[in-house]
């Protein structure tokens, strides 16, 4: 986190006097400000839908699982009162501010703006509506204080599922500027975190042309090689097209073993997981194209033991083939831990013959493969890919005596790519830290922004 030191600046000035607050998430605050429990400056779930709600009312819900404490609201769900769940119950209204009151360690804490009539929230948000005494852009701001979030976790009880009462929510203090102090901190944030969001924004969608560009590299360098003059061939394969004339096309099923999980009646289930014991590896686990140890589940060995097939060896590649399929990992035991492991009945091994491991990791990186296993899938609602519909889709291979050189070509090559991408999530990170820093060095008096104005430019 950036520290507050950091805006004592010629652009960003403190208060000529400060007073101890009192609270210790705001420290010291200028020496005309207040600080009152939340419950003075708001009330708390004013409205509701009763039972009584004529059961073809339609309703726009919002879910616990639908905000995200970076991308605010990320999606809502159209339905009628009567197809609701019972947990679909809070009126939101513009200006109101919706605090997740359940795994408060996610920081779901969302501003309302401009919402549909008939926004609804999930009971397990508190909602928050500014009174008189709090302006509305200031309270946005000021209850997304890093500090304001961490008292919300530190009065949680629970350890694996956290929980506030809206009552202990409210009787957190909050810091108290005039109304025309906390409209000038409300415009202050709204041009400064817009300008930091915008330079988000263009790192983000350098990052996808980055993933674009990798993904171009390796589908063009699996179907037509890296020698540009190389002679060419048709292979039958309307995915390949035409390869270069000294490689083999071949159905995966010719290359490795295809290895579904277990889901005979011994299949484990919640109750079969332990702290500690064989990684049960499943799609969570697999993040950019790489197999993590972050998130796993365990069962014990005695539980392993008794699988038949899925059990996972070093070298093996692990795809997702319901749901979305087509992610991949390469199982490691120096990175995963364990020298084995299981899958979860959402995928499928892939266990190469003669050292393909980096060449089919490779294959699966490519646009041109993800396609394929698209058009390959089947499925209405949930799309799937079978042992065989997997292995009897062709690919190019290079002869043995070139497979080296070309995987570590095509590493090398992103590698580079890779190193991009790291710096610009680097950037990101750092925007991000300058943002949450700026919002608290505000709303808690640490900046005096009183004679800020907006910049002609």
């Amino acid at each position: 986190m950036l520290q507050f030191g950091l805006f004592m600046s010629n652009k960003y000035q403190a208060y000529a006097e400060y007073k101890d607050s009192g609270v210790e998430w705001l420290g010291d605050v200028p020496e005309h400000w207040n600080a009152r429990q939340l419950k003075f400056l708001c009330s708390c779930n004013d409205e509701v839908l009763f039972d009584s709600v004529n059961p073809d009312y339609e309703i726009e819900y919002v879910d616990i699982g639908s905000v995200s404490a970076t991308e605010g609201i990320t999606k809502t769900e159209n339905m009628t009162f009567a197809n609701s769940p019972s947990r679909a119950r809070r009126i939101a209204r513009d200006g109101d501010v919706i605090v997740s009151t359940v795994r408060t360690y996610l920081e779901a804490i969302v501003p309302i703006d401009n919402p549909p009539e008939n926004l609804v929230v999930s009971t397990g948000f508190a909602v928050i509506r500014p009174n008189q005494f709090l302006q509305k852009g200031y309270a946005a701001y000021c209850l997304r204080a890093n500090g304001f979030i961490k008292e919300v976790v530190a009065r949680s009880v629970g350890v694996s599922y956290p929980a506030i009462n809206a009552s202990d929510l409210v009787n957190i203090k909050a810091p108290e500027p005039s109304l025309s102090e906390q409209q000038k901190i409300a415009n202050f944030l709204d041009h400064e975190t817009a300008k930091i969001d915008t330079l988000i924004e263009k790192q983000q969608q350098l990052i996808k042309l980055l993933k674009e560009k990798r993904q171009a590299v390796i589908s063009h360098a699996v179907t037509k090689g890296l020698n540009p003059n190389a002679p060419m061939r048709d292979s039958g394969v309307e995915w390949l097209g035409e390869v270069p004339e000294h490689w083999n096309v071949k159905p995966l099923k010719c290359v490795c073993n295809l290895i579904d999980g277990d889901r005979s009646s011994v299949y484990p289930n919640e109750n079969d997981l332990v702290d500690n014991g064989i990684p049960f590896v499943s799609s969570k686990n697999i993040v950019n194209y790489k197999l993590t140890k972050k998130n796993l589940n365990y069962i014990t060995r005695e539980k392993f033991e008794k699988l038949s097939r899925g059990k996972l060896i070093a070298g093996d590649l692990v795809i997702t083939v319901r749901g979305t399929i087509g992610h991949v990992g390469i199982f490691d035991p120096e990175i995963i831990g364990c020298e084995t492991g299981f899958i979860n009945a959402q995928m499928m091994i892939i266990r190469p013959i003669n050292g393909l491991t980096d060449y089919l990791q490779q294959i699966s990186e490519s646009s041109l493969w993800q396609s394929q296993l698209g058009v390959a899938a089947y499925g209405s609602t949930v799309k799937q890919l079978s042992n065989e519909v997997l292995g009897n889709i062709c690919i190019a291979i290079p002869p043995i005596d070139e497979l080296s050189n070309f995987v570590s070509y095509i590493k090398q090559c992103c590698e580079k790519v890779e190193h991009l991408i790291f710096h610009a999530n680097s950037a990101i990170e750092l925007m991000q830290e300058r943002r949450t820093a700026l919002i608290s060095a505000a709303v808690t008096g640490k900046i005096d922004v009183r004679d800020w104005t907006p910049p002609n430019v």
